[in-house]
């Protein structure tokens, strides 16, 4: 990379008069930052696409719930949000190339396509993963997105 180098800008110090006017708050320490609080939920969170099979894939969610080839699986919808569980019992699995293949009622129940990106939501203490759809997210966040924007929640 070549080019001159841009000198920094240091503004002077100004004093005001008598501790009025705009430079006197100066004088005061800036106020501390908001601390976050510290997160307590055990969620591993993951985004993926749904492929033309109606394959998902996130090795990183997976793993965390130690799901592996052959791992039988049920799955239900409740609220539109497919929610998925280990179940020795269970129909479904993951496949060998470690997806998880949606079935296609499943699929059609909760409108969703192939290209559509869901939110992956796991949570290996109870060995449970909700996929959510984008008709779940968008009302999900209808509200702190309308507040964000400027606008009334509905």
């Amino acid at each position: 990379m070549t080019g001159a180098v841009i000198a920094p800008v240091a503004f002077p110090a100004t004093r005001s008069q008598g501790g009025r006017g705009p430079m006197a708050a100066s004088n005061r320490p800036p106020p501390l930052p908001t601390v976050p609080t510290p997160r307590t939920e055990t969620a591993v969170y993951g985004m993926a696409a749904v492929d033309c099979r109606g394959r998902v894939a996130d090795r990183t969610v997976f793993a965390a719930l130690g799901w592996v080839a052959g791992t039988p699986l049920a799955i239900s919808v409740t609220h539109g949000t497919l929610v998925i569980g280990t179940d020795p019992s269970g129909v479904f699995g993951m496949t060998s190339q470690g997806h998880l293949r949606l079935p296609a009622h499943v699929r059609h129940c909760c409108e969703l396509g192939s290209g559509d990106r869901v939110l992956l939501a796991a949570y290996p203490d109870r060995e449970l993963l909700l996929v959510h759809p984008p008709m779940v997210l968008d009302l999900l966040l209808a509200d702190c997105h309308a507040t964000l924007l400027g606008g009334d929640p509905a």
